[in-house]
């Protein structure tokens, strides 16, 4: 009886004096995009490996993550401990010492695979402050059977002529099809980032070389026109409410004959399991107007640990975590490789288990290949950023012109009056800041 008390004693004093695992618990702030909902999904591989990690999501839709994001990082909250931010932020808040250099993500991440048009907008001095999750530019995806029916062909690059008359043609409002789905939802990184993308495709540019507003140019007259009067005659009721993940909704549902957007979209349009038109669908590069630039952007969707940050270590060990060649394998054992995060890794590109199943592959990689971030435009610009100006300043301006812009597909100011209000409201932002008298 004394030896069995004696054990009973010792396993409770072994019990006593094992160490519990110290828990981290990381916030990640995320966009509420397909690819961040799946990598929240499978975020249970990665604390099965880490149990002393846990993960706290807050997903937010765009035009909300990018505020409180930026809210929190410029006050120094310390609400997030990895945020999910863009191109266009991390240059800028780097150099405000905002971000932690992610040097630390571990000897078989591989930095040299990263796409270099990729690699290179989130880095800055050669370091890199962000890892990539997805990259994107943004193409045509089309109804083939629908183009097939009204005898048309979609050219690989097809001009706004060409787009605009196939949306008429392909219009069926009582069959409740559109010809073409756009966004229209205001937002600085929404509407603005579609339509600034068109308007270098059309000539027309943010700022001339003396940072002067180009919004009263004949170029962006012909950009705004063009496409509220196509949004008018083939677009959606209700388009200026609907941003990305809007419109993907309607094309899966076979509303929309065209959709011009990110290229990140592809995976989920041709998914079966997402898209009713899945086998139906037909890809090509953003339209053009024959002057050397095409209306695509250039945009990756990050990882990142705020300056400050109390849990760096483990914050690094998420990112590296989602950003890896081993979280691609991880998806594509659970969904296929048609669905593994692209625009990231050059190894994904030349990957056949993934050609064989990415009809999309070949054109997401020549359009983030198109994109130039140093040459956005025409005419000369004293900006980089495809469709934004890698400025401070873009953000507020971006969503007071986006709302302008928004308010003339709806119906409620005429064109003239949203770029007249958009040339004001630049200007006098751009003279508050110092870069114009």
């Amino acid at each position: 009886m004394k030896n069995v008390l004696c054990a009973v004693a010792g396993a409770a004093a072994l019990l006593i004096s094992a160490p519990s695992i110290a828990q981290t618990t990381l916030t990640v702030a995320t966009v509420n995009n397909g690819d961040m909902i799946r990598m929240q999904g499978l975020s249970s591989e990665f604390t099965a490996k880490n149990p002393d990690i846990t993960v706290k999501w807050v997903t937010l839709e765009e035009n909300v993550l990018r505020q409180r994001v930026t809210t929190d990082i410029a006050t120094k909250g310390g609400q997030f401990d990895v945020l999910t931010i863009g191109t266009y932020e991390v240059p800028i808040w780097a150099k405000k010492n905002w971000l932690v250099p992610l040097d630390k993500l571990g000897a078989d991440y591989d930095v040299g695979d990263l796409l270099p048009k990729i690699k290179d907008a989130v880095s800055v001095d050669g370091k890199l402050y962000a890892a990539p999750f997805y990259g994107e530019s943004s193409m045509v995806m089309y109804r083939t059977d629908l183009f097939d029916k009204a005898g048309l062909k979609m050219p690989e690059s097809p001009t706004w002529d060409f787009v605009v008359d196939a949306a008429k043609k392909l219009t069926d409002k009582s069959g409740g099809v559109y010809g073409i789905c756009l966004r229209g939802k205001a937002g600085w990184g929404e509407n603005m980032a579609f339509l600034t993308a068109m308007a270098n495709s059309f000539g027309a540019r943010w700022f001339d070389e003396k940072w002067e507003p180009q919004f009263n140019s004949p170029e962006w007259k012909k950009t705004l026109s063009t496409y509220v009067d196509l949004m008018k005659q083939a677009g959606p009721p209700g388009a200026s409410s609907n941003g990305f993940n809007e419109n993907l909704a309607l094309f899966n549902a076979g509303k929309c004959a065209m959709w011009i957007d990110a290229t990140v979209a592809a995976s989920f349009v041709s998914n079966p399991k997402e898209s009713k038109v899945a086998d139906k669908v037909g890809f090509a590069l953003a339209p053009n107007t024959g002057l050397g630039k095409n209306a695509n952007w250039l945009w990756a969707w990050s990882l990142a640990v705020p300056a400050g940050s109390k849990k760096v270590e483990a914050a690094e060990k998420f990112i590296a975590w989602a950003t890896s060649k081993d979280y691609s394998k991880l998806v594509a054992a659970k969904e296929g490789w048609a669905n593994v995060p692209p625009g990231t890794r050059t190894s994904l590109y030349k990957n056949p288990e993934y050609l064989k199943v990415a009809p999309f592959a070949k054109l997401t990689l020549a359009s983030i290949d198109a994109a130039d971030p140093n040459k956005p435009t025409v005419k000369p610009v004293p900006y980089v950023g495809v469709q934004y100006a890698a400025i401070p300043e873009f953000q507020g301006i971006g969503t007071q012109v986006g709302q302008q812009f928004s308010a003339a597909l709806s119906g409620s100011t005429t064109v003239d009056a949203a770029l007249a209000a958009a040339q004001s409201a630049t200007e006098r932002e751009m003279k508050r800041a110092g870069y114009i008298k």
